[in-house]
């Protein structure tokens, strides 16, 4: 077995191990179950106190509104202690050339000194993270984890079709799947993915409405910007729905649901739905908890108003499944290192004790 990223430090800490994008598209299949396990036990660990993941920052373009590119620091002081940065643009013009919306980067830092130690391809990473998220909450929120659900995609891209894979990898049925995208081609692609994974039918559903009104779980995971999803009437009490994409949903639904998040105060900027029921109303009646705190106390779910879950996306997250990939990769040899990307950490050449 080869040395683990924490061990290689102490034989070589000027190198860079790099894993590519490659790499992890060949070990994703085999680690769903760990990445669930590792963002929950993640959670859990911020809701501690345990880590360290300031604010995201974004980087925005005068001439180019709907582009953006975001770094996402963090840290996390646990057995195995690590720092790092995501470095994610999103840029959603890119799916009308076929090329996906999303691009990342992840270094990770030796957590002692600083020096960088692995820097990994992170579109995947931060895909797989969101949607183990994703199904987590479902995990928590649903009143009878052994009943065949039913569910819609709204937002038929590679979020979506991650969040059905890590559904798929925690053990889950469907009794009906549904996709609804304005794009039918996106649409088609999901419903070829889901049905090959599932061997049932996927429908598409045009009408957000009737692609809603026929859930029990809800997927939101589009490039709206501005909420387009109204009404006294959309969900339906104890209707789990899935805020991936942060902004589909008005905030008059917000402020009447009952509301789980990631992080309470990384949600309330950005202008996402939570932050504009914030806005409107003038306070944050409307935050019950985090998924954390249900994680720990599931009796705090009130399913008489539908159930709503809002992940802003943490960083430590990208951390802890980076790391993963790092030390899998490492054991398979299934990686490049760069001995001399530092080529002498040495402050001086000669020591002057």
């Amino acid at each position: 077995m080869r040395p683990s990223m924490k061990d290689s430090l102490h034989l070589s800490s000027h190198a860079l191990t790099v894993v590519s994008g490659a790499q992890i598209a060949n070990l994703m299949p085999s680690l769903r179950e760990d990445i669930l396990r590792l963002v929950e036990e993640t959670y859990l660990q911020h809701d501690a106190g345990l880590t360290n993941n300031p604010d995201s920052y974004f980087l925005r373009f005068e001439e180019r509104q709907s582009d953006r590119i975001i770094a996402l620091p963090a840290a996390i002081a646990n057995d195995t202690p690590i720092s790092g940065i995501k470095w994610i643009a999103s840029y959603p013009k890119n799916i009308e050339q076929n090329l996906q919306r999303a691009s990342a980067v992840l270094l990770l830092n030796d957590y002692e000194t600083g020096y960088p130690v692995a820097c990994l391809e992170a579109s995947q990473i931060s895909a797989a993270r969101t949607a183990a998220s994703a199904v987590l909450a479902a995990r928590a929120l649903v009143a009878d984890p052994k009943k065949a659900v039913k569910i819609t995609f709204v937002g038929a891209g590679v979020i979506s079709r991650a969040i059905f894979d890590f559904f798929m990898a925690d053990g889950w049925r469907f009794g009906q799947v549904n996709v609804c995208d304005l794009d039918a081609g996106a649409a088609a692609e999901l419903r070829h993915h889901i049905e090959a994974g599932t061997g049932q039918e996927a429908r598409f559903v045009e009408n957000w409405k009737s692609a809603i009104n026929a859930a029990d779980i809800v997927v939101f995971a589009t490039n709206a910007g501005t909420p387009y999803v109204s009404g006294d009437d959309v969900f339906a009490p104890g209707q789990i729905i899935l805020n991936v994409s942060l902004r589909d949903i008005s905030p008059d639904i917000i402020w009447h649901a009952f509301n789980l998040f990631d992080d309470v105060e990384h949600c309330m900027k950005a202008n996402t739905s939570p932050h504009l029921a914030e806005q409107k109303y003038g306070d944050r009646s409307f935050v019950h908890g985090t998924l954390a705190q249900v994680l720990k106390n599931p009796r705090l779910i009130n399913r008489s108003r539908p159930l709503i879950f809002s992940p802003f996306g943490l960083g430590v997250l990208d951390l802890v499944v980076g790391q993963l990939f790092v030390d899998k990769c490492m054991e398979a040899g299934a990686y490049t290192n760069i001995a001399d990307f530092i080529p002498d950490t040495r402050r001086w050449a000669t020591s002057h004790g």
